[in-house]
């Protein structure tokens, strides 16, 4: 009787064992995917054209050219006649040191060319009589030759104190800074009182004649924008008004810290109302030289780390890797891999597998595979 309770017991438990191992191995095994399923998709018709190049960078409305001024003497600030914003005309004075010290060196030479003056004379009215003398013999020639050499001597000490004399001018008026063309002043670095070392940038001047736009372009566009000829600006407040414009200068070295390319756009007849410190965008437009294959970036399927695209044939899916070049926007180049009139898969790609029978919308549901064969002749193209 307990052995028959016992085998009664150990049936059921193995029976139980197995049921819970079957569950376990179904579990853990990977559903068998359906290719049959149709799924809806939305393509496009491969077409090589020149791919429209373009890009929009904004910027700021910058002077062509702005003139850091200083003192070419030092001294202390005594007095400061423009503000920043002020528009200022050339040789305007702008700021003033304190000329005292100046003005004494400059009296200083004033005397010190007055004596060598009076020495000059008197060396040329001795050189004369000595002459005399000598014409009679009354002197030697190594004495006339002596008061030769003196007034060369104070003739030259002469000359000289008129070059210090000139110079000490010049630096008289140097205490005075002046506006060297038209402008409006952007910057103001010293202030009243405040004692500056000659060649020290004191004040910012922009000339209002020539404005142009400054911009960063990223390392992967610098190349392709570099030859573009179509570039307009847009100023912000004006929305609507395009400025054309020209490259005037790329920077050979990347910003190190936007790691970007500066670039000066020039403004050609830029409207009285465009301002400095404006905000601004240039708009790059051009047609690439070679014609290429152009898809939206939502075509591309990453597959083992390479790029690829689901062509459609026949309604059936197709895995083909694929080159791509520069991106458009939101668009992408296609450099390899693809050929004109494909049909290539824009929506739905990572629900997709290898044979996968698809449905394009826009279209009739397909029953069967010749009129699978039918649609794809024809194809669709999502607008």
């Amino acid at each position: 009787m307990n052995n028959f309770i016992l085998s009664l017991r150990y049936g059921r438990l193995g029976r139980f064992a197995l049921f819970a191992i079957t569950l376990l191995v179904s579990g853990c095994s990977k559903p068998i995917d359906n290719v049959n399923e149709v799924r809806p998709v939305r393509v496009i018709k491969l077409t090589s054209t020149n791919a429209e190049i373009d890009a929009e960078f904004a910027g700021e409305v910058r002077a062509r050219i702005e003139s850091r001024l200083g003192f070419r003497v030092g001294g202390k600030i005594v007095s400061r006649a423009v503000e920043v914003g002020s528009l200022v005309k050339s040789g305007q004075i702008l700021m003033q040191l304190d000329p005292l010290d100046q003005k004494l060196a400059q009296a200083q030479a004033v005397a010190a060319l007055t004596a060598s003056e009076s020495n000059r004379d008197l060396a040329s009215a001795e050189l004369k009589r000595y002459l005399n003398l000598r014409d009679k013999n009354f002197v030697s020639q190594a004495v006339l030759d002596s008061k030769e050499g003196a007034f060369k001597s104070a003739e030259a000490a002469y000359e000289q104190s008129v070059a210090i004399n000139k110079s000490q001018s010049n630096q008289v008026n140097y205490t005075t800074l002046v506006a060297n063309a038209d402008g409006v002043v952007t910057n103001i670095n010293a202030e009243v009182g405040q004692v500056v070392v000659a060649g020290a940038d004191i004040l910012r001047v922009a000339e209002l004649a020539e404005k142009e736009v400054v911009i960063g372009i990223p390392e992967n566009k610098v190349d392709t924008l570099r030859t573009t000829s179509d570039v307009q600006v847009r100023i912000w407040a004006h929305p609507k008004d395009l400025i054309a414009g020209k490259i005037r200068e790329i920077s050979p070295i990347a910003d190190p810290a936007t790691r970007t390319f500066i670039t000066k756009v020039s403004l050609i007849d830029a409207p009285a109302d465009v301002h400095l410190g404006m905000t601004a965008y240039v708009i790059f437009s051009a047609k690439s030289a070679n014609q290429s294959i152009k898809v939206p970036l939502t075509a591309l399927f990453q597959d083992k780390g390479s790029s690829a695209v689901w062509v459609v044939e026949n309604n059936l899916t197709k895995l083909t890797r694929v080159e791509i070049g520069a991106p458009i926007g939101n668009d992408i180049i296609l450099t390899g891999g693809v050929s004109n009139g494909q049909m290539v898969v824009t929506a739905g790609v990572n629900s997709l597998k290898q044979g996968q029978r698809v449905r394009v919308l826009d279209e009739e549901p397909v029953t069967n595979a010749s009129s699978a064969a039918a649609a794809a002749g024809t194809g669709a193209v999502v607008k």
